[in-house]
């Protein structure tokens, strides 16, 4: 790959959006970005048009007749295949930078430690549907559950943010053991939004300075 891969992750309210957005007007100016190479900024679910579709099925709320675990998994796989065929990997290998909200490890958290899917199956999924295609740099944005809660409390919320407390705490603890493993870089979203904002770009200052990409 050419281009350089970035991925924010975390649980519902961890501030994902709001970050995101600021990068997205940071990073063109920051003189990082090779000439020559683009910002594109998208997410998951829906990342594309198909997947904007497939996440329309996903967070909405059916009532009595929600997808079942296994085809909810089916479904974010399916639409993480179509976004690593169409917007990510063409961006990659020509040498742009892609800025992610989610990727797969989220279906992990979800899907494996929420749901209690097997883990072994959500991997050989993952294996299948990203084409070997890893990250540059992962960001958890941590949050406690409170907080998330808090933060969210005003707000509408899709089939996946209905779930209950008891359902996050394990997407929580389930984001804090990828991190672990995987060797993320977790940032603490108990700052002010700006601190946080210049939490990120130093990681991403580093991340470059490492590598001499």
């Amino acid at each position: 790959m050419k281009g350089i891969f970035i991925v924010l992750e975390g649980i519902d309210g961890c501030g994902k959006s709001t970050q995101i957005k600021h990068l997205s007007k940071w990073l063109p100016q920051s003189g990082l970005i090779p000439e020559g190479s683009k910002l594109i900024t998208t997410r998951e679910p829906g990342g594309t048009k198909l997947g904007n579709s497939i996440r329309e099925l996903l967070l909405k709320d059916y009532k009595d007749s929600s997808p079942e675990p296994l085809t909810e998994l089916l479904l974010y796989a399916a639409d993480r295949a179509q976004h690593i065929s169409q917007v990510i990997l063409p961006a990659l290998n020509n040498g742009h930078w892609v800025l992610s909200d989610r990727f797969s490890s989220s279906t992990m958290a979800y899907q494996g430690f929420g749901r209690k899917i097997d883990k072994e199956i959500i991997s050989k999924l993952e294996d299948i549907a990203t084409k070997g295609i890893t990250p540059n740099l992962t960001l958890l944005l941590d949050i406690s559950v409170a907080e998330s809660i808090s933060r969210r409390r005003n707000d509408s919320k899709d089939r996946i943010e209905s779930e209950g407390k008891r359902f996050l705490e394990c997407v929580s603890n389930g984001f804090k053991s990828i991190a672990k493993d995987k060797k993320w870089i977790t940032i603490s979203c108990h700052e002010k939004e700006e601190l946080v904002s210049k939490s990120i770009e130093r990681e991403i200052i580093k991340l470059l300075n490492k590598s001499n990409l």
